[in-house]
């Protein structure tokens, strides 16, 4: 019988999937997710929830030398990491922008610059840029898209070397980009994403901030893509 469980972790900067033996004992786990949510060991206080939508939890892992087990937590529920002590760790430090220095430019002064992407587009005749052929129209055809809501997968773009995993939130037509095309929105595991699931002031889905992207079709390989553990590595040493 297998002691493995997949639970949701979240914290006021990530939220991912991932998987634990139900021998760990609760201060072995805060010592794991010292290094995914940057929050100190002492100055974690875990509260076990049924599932993501529920209101209260049902338990706290308050005894540091219980294991998992012990406060009976199973496949699907939610583990949520609360900061006792804000100031000390990296809470907020991710996700807060107020603090980040914007660079402003006018669509004016873009259009005129050539080192951007739309002057590319432009040189290469991509885009809106192409030149139109024979039996052209101005809608696409609807692209036919075989990937289901609530799948897991795994996104890698062409320019973008690393590959990211999570959860399909959306598929489906948009009021951004081309008619026609299918987007697909993606809860990531890690905060790599642009958005909380809101593009142009519409809303698709929600999810964590900076968690959220939509990616063509293409680009998603949809599968058995649990959440990259980073210490998988470190214990096969």
């Amino acid at each position: 019988m297998s002691t493995q469980v997949k639970v949701w972790i979240t914290s006021p900067d990530t939220h991912s999937e991932r998987r634990y033996d139900l021998h760990m004992s609760v201060k072995e786990l805060k010592s794991k997710l010292e290094f995914v949510t940057g929050i100190a060991v002492d100055a974690q206080v875990l509260s076990l929830y049924r599932s993501g939508g529920d209101p209260a939890p049902i338990r706290t892992l308050d005894d540091d030398a219980r294991p998992l087990g012990y406060y009976g937590v199973a496949d699907g529920m939610l583990i949520k990491i609360h900061d006792i002590n804000p100031s000390a760790s990296l809470t907020g430090q991710f996700t807060d922008v107020s603090q980040v220095e914007k660079f402003e430019i006018s669509e004016q002064e873009y259009a005129k610059r050539d080192d951007t992407v739309l002057a590319f587009k432009r040189r290469n005749k991509i885009g809106r840029f192409a030149e139109p052929t024979e039996g052209d129209s101005q809608v696409e055809p609807e692209e036919q898209v075989d990937i289901q809501v609530g799948s897991r997968c795994e996104v890698q773009i062409a320019e973008d070397t690393m590959k990211k995993r999570g959860v399909v939130r959306y598929v489906g037509r948009t009021k951004f980009g081309k008619a026609g095309i299918t987007w697909v929105g993606v809860e990531y595991d890690e905060p790599v994403g642009k958005h909380d699931g809101v593009v142009q002031n519409e809303r698709y889905f929600t999810c964590p901030p900076l968690h959220g992207a939509f990616v063509r079709a293409a680009h998603v390989k949809v599968g058995d893509f649990p959440p990259i553990d980073v210490f998988a590595e470190e214990e096969e040493m």
